[in-house]
């Protein structure tokens, strides 16, 4: 896509992260979308809230003719991915209309590259196991290294 620019994210833009958050949250074929207050459940909050005050968060964005259309951001956080205190968790999306057309994919190996050049060893992530970005995920170095009755848990070396 020849108008794409992937950059970190203004502080100013920092709003469009629970855009974002709702977009990632995995729906099954078949099922309804939950309605949009559901990313102010904590569990899911814990991804966004404060986001930038925190030397470990990092946030790049995907923009498309001049709109964000997508967003990848890591911070260290105990979320369903977090392995350690050190390490820190991935969180990506997309408009649906963006999905499938490699954004994500260039998003995660620029964002991987920003946390190797921060000094990170590694990262990680969950993922529902029906969700079509686990085979992104493992084209861009992610590996399996746990899993329950619906997710694995992922990490990348850096």
């Amino acid at each position: 896509m020849n108008n794409l620019i992937i950059r970190e994210i203004r502080k100013e833009e920092y709003k469009i992260l629970e855009d974002f958050l709702y977009e990632a949250i995995f729906i099954p074929k078949g099922t309804k979308k939950p309605p949009r207050e559901i990313i102010n459940n904590e569990e899911l909050q814990v991804y966004i809230k404060d986001f930038g005050t925190d030397k470990n968060d990092n946030c790049l964005v995907a923009e498309y003719d001049n709109k964000i259309v997508g967003a990848c951001w890591t911070r260290i956080m105990d979320d369903y991915g977090h392995i350690d205190n050190d390490t820190p968790s991935f969180a990506i999306s997309l408009y649906e209309e963006y999905r499938g057309k490699g954004i994500g994919t260039d998003l995660m190996k620029t964002m991987l590259k920003l946390l190797k050049y921060k000094g990170y060893k590694k990262t990680s992530l969950s993922v529902q196991k029906n969700n079509y970005a686990v085979k992104m995920y493992k084209n861009v170095g992610f590996k399996i290294i746990d899993e329950n009755e619906e997710e694995y848990i992922m990490i990348c070396d850096l």
